[in-house]
């Protein structure tokens, strides 16, 4: 008998994570995506996605009236998925004002799942944790508010999620998933549950402990990669030399590995890292790569803003009540997602010196960046209207706007991402 017959998958949150993950689940088993925002649900039964992730004629081809065969239905409701037996939690779990792991998402979850959490049943966690966390946090969650013994009534995975957004070369089916399960037989049915949908195969770790820390320092490796670029560009740009064409001249060696100064946002790279700082610290050790790499990153948004405001001063320019524009919200090119974006701080930034910034990102929801960020977006703009742009996010569209027409004498553009044509701009990472 396969150890995956009879399975019914509930997938706990349908953002950039859980949607796809429970689409590509329900051409296999029948499946519930739940999301305690309502209206998401309801976005998600009439088949449209806000977050641009999922193609809209699969979740419509997928969807079902009700849970009884293969497909999906998405639900606000927890008593939907009290039948299931496989529940797969995708909540995000970011980090508070004082750059410590916020588990409140990840707790309320576990607490709910604990009403429905039956005997036999296995619950996988795939949203970014410590070393530990799971059996340390989780487990006893499940255990409190359900009655039952771990490892015994029930069983927990571990699988790290790696979506990529944005991504559609390397789609979640075309990315290795490392598996991992509480005991040897569970680790096994985890990392069949997966290889049902992951084309680039699995990669079964020997412990939860292992999986939690590969996702740590996937992200980690990353940060510190691109930390040690920015300071190369705080360095050059007092040396006044180009840090690309430096980047470009090294590259030329086989094993240099060439990474790009920017802005460290989003969901994992710029968040991660200080889940396993937390790790570290609470075990009596604390880490000097990791922070320090952390600390670089996280005061370009202010780097960038000074450059923009010397380059207006070396101008002749006026900063008091000048218009700058900030093109770009989004944590990444050609993607709405704005979780941790550090655009925001350049914009703040450039507003402490006195600026009236302006906003413009036509891939961002207005109405979640005023939310997020109290921040109300430009609908339209007109480029020559201001004394600073500041290309933050290279979009498709701000990459064909006419950045040729500026008066050079008259505004600054400077280029974050180091993506136009240089000759155009004053200024770039």
């Amino acid at each position: 008998m396969s150890t995956l017959e009879n399975k019914r998958i509930a997938v706990i949150g349908q953002g950039y994570v859980g949607l796809p993950l429970a689409l590509e689940f329900a051409k296999h088993f029948p499946v519930c995506g739940f999301d305690i925002n309502l209206n998401r649900v309801e976005e998600l039964n009439r088949g449209e996605d806000s977050t641009l992730e999922a193609d809209t004629n699969l979740i419509k081809s997928l969807l079902k009236t009700d849970f009884s065969s293969v497909g999906i239905r998405f639900s606000s409701d927890i008593n939907q998925i009290k039948d299931f037996n496989v529940f797969i939690v995708t909540v995000p779990t970011p980090i508070d004002e004082f750059k410590a792991p916020d588990l409140t998402p990840l707790r309320k979850a576990s607490k709910a799942l604990a009403d429905v959490l039956k005997k036999g049943d296995l619950v996988i966690y795939e949203s970014t944790v410590y070393p530990g966390c799971t059996e340390e946090v989780c487990v006893p969650v499940l255990e409190k508010n359900s009655g039952l013994t771990f490892n015994k009534d029930f069983f927990v995975g571990y699988s790290p999620e790696r979506i990529n957004p944005g991504d559609k070369l390397r789609p979640l089916t075309k990315i290795k998933k490392v598996t991992s399960g509480s005991t040897p037989e569970i680790a096994e049915v985890v990392d069949q549950l997966y290889q049902t949908i992951i084309e680039a195969g699995t990669h079964r770790a020997p412990s939860l402990k292992v999986a939690e820390a590969s996702k740590a320092i996937e992200n980690a490796q990353r940060d510190v990669n691109i930390s040690f670029v920015n300071e190369l560009a705080l360095i050059f740009d007092k040396v006044g030399i180009d840090t690309t064409d430096v980047i470009e001249a090294a590259a030329t060696k086989w094993n240099f590995l060439s990474y790009k100064p920017g802005l460290v946002g989003g969901h994992c790279i710029g968040v991660d890292p200080y889940y396993l700082a937390h790790k570290a610290e609470s075990l009596g050790y604390h880490p000097q790569v990791i922070l320090s790499g952390r600390r670089v990153n996280d005061q370009m948004g202010m780097f960038v803003a000074n450059k923009v405001i010397k380059l207006m001063i070396d101008k002749g320019l006026p900063i008091k009540n000048s218009r700058a524009l900030v093109l770009g919200i989004t944590f990444k090119e050609n993607c709405p997602d704005i979780r941790n974006s550090k655009a925001i701080d350049v914009v703040r930034e450039l507003k402490g010196f006195g600026l009236n910034v302006d906003v413009f990102d036509p891939w961002a929801s207005a109405s979640e960046v005023q939310h997020e960020y109290d921040l109300s977006l430009t609908p339209e703009v007109n480029i020559s209207d201001y004394m600073a742009v500041v290309l933050v996010v290279s979009h498709d569209k701000f990459l064909n706007m006419n950045f040729a027409s500026m008066n050079r004498e008259k505004t600054v553009l400077f280029d974050v991402k180091s993506t136009l044509n240089r000759e155009l701009v004053d200024g770039r990472l």
